[in-house]
């Protein structure tokens, strides 16, 4: 039998300072971490523009199959897809991929060049031939800029 000799104690573990340290290294790499790998505004809007190019393309090629024009219309809180029918515009409801949606990075500023036909108004016409017009379509949310650009033929590049 083992008899400890008194002011000899066998504790073991840690001690309460230990664990706080170990608590705060974890939390600041975990903060770390988080930070890093949230988006920032500009990687938001880079993304925001990839997308609309995509639809731009789609909307470009649909309208060519469906002997209509579309036009892409936007403001600066949403963005939506209009098809020509005998007299007018309509929205395309049924449509889930060129329905209206809002802006992840809102509200933008969008800067089209050359300037649209018609003052205040931000609409893209894509007609039934496969040439277009070429324009640069600028997307803007504070500091953060992205540029589509469509060469007329049917690319459309995001810088």
């Amino acid at each position: 039998m083992l008899i400890s000799a008194p002011g000899k104690s066998k504790a073991r573990g840690f001690t309460l300072i230990e664990l706080l340290v170990v608590l705060v290294i974890i939390g600041l790499t975990l903060g770390l971490t988080v930070m890093s790998a949230a988006p920032t505004q500009a990687q938001a809007m880079q993304k925001e523009a990839a997308r609309i190019a995509l639809l731009l393309q789609l909307a470009r090629d649909e309208a060519i199959v469906r002997n209509r024009p579309i036009a892409f219309e936007a403001g600066p809180d949403s963005y939506r897809f209009l098809v020509r029918n005998e007299r007018s515009w309509e929205t395309l409801p049924q449509d889930d991929l060129l329905r209206e949606r809002p802006f992840q990075a809102g509200p933008v500023t969008l800067l089209l060049d050359p300037p649209p036909n018609v003052p205040g108004s931000m609409r893209i016409v894509f007609g039934r031939e496969p040439v277009d017009r070429p324009f640069v379509l600028t997307l803007a949310s504070g500091d953060a800029r992205a540029t589509i650009r469509a060469d007329g033929v049917g690319h459309f590049t995001v810088d």
